[in-house]
């Protein structure tokens, strides 16, 4: 069983911004020459890239944070369930939120989920560039 002081430099150590999904994202942004802006605070949500001339947010969502399959493993937190609950649960609402607001904006929202960027970056280059092509 984990200490209360493992799990706490486990959380410590989590990143809020240029976490490895966000590295290999950037560099594929990047090689299929787009030009974007990293965390960008002038629309909500800091999206985590934004490419401006074509009005679309590009967000990296981790699994843990941001509640994948949360129906199913919402149950699964071995301590504190209620506060990850709530935690969790408010993520997944501001993200739903900040989507509204963006789009309300005319902007252009794409949300990656962490292994479709670790399994296929290409895939999400090519989603991108369907984004612009609409």
């Amino acid at each position: 069983m984990r200490s209360q002081e493992h799990i706490h430099n486990n959380m410590s150590a989590v990143r809020a911004s240029d976490s490895k999904i966000e590295q290999k994202l950037a560099k594929a942004l990047w090689n299929a020459n787009f030009r974007y802006r990293k965390q960008y605070s002038k629309l909500p949500g800091k999206p985590d890239f934004v490419l401006i001339k074509q009005k679309i947010a590009i967000f990296c969502d981790s699994h843990f944070w941001h509640g994948y399959k949360w129906k199913k493993k919402e149950f699964e937190h071995k301590k504190n369930k209620q506060f990850w609950r709530k935690k969790i649960e408010r993520t997944i609402q501001r993200d739903r939120e900040v989507n509204q607001e963006l789009k309300r904006r005319e902007w252009k929202v794409i949300r990656f989920w962490e292994h479709e960027i670790k399994e296929n970056i290409e895939k999400c280059i090519r989603k991108v560039k369907e984004e612009i092509k609409k």
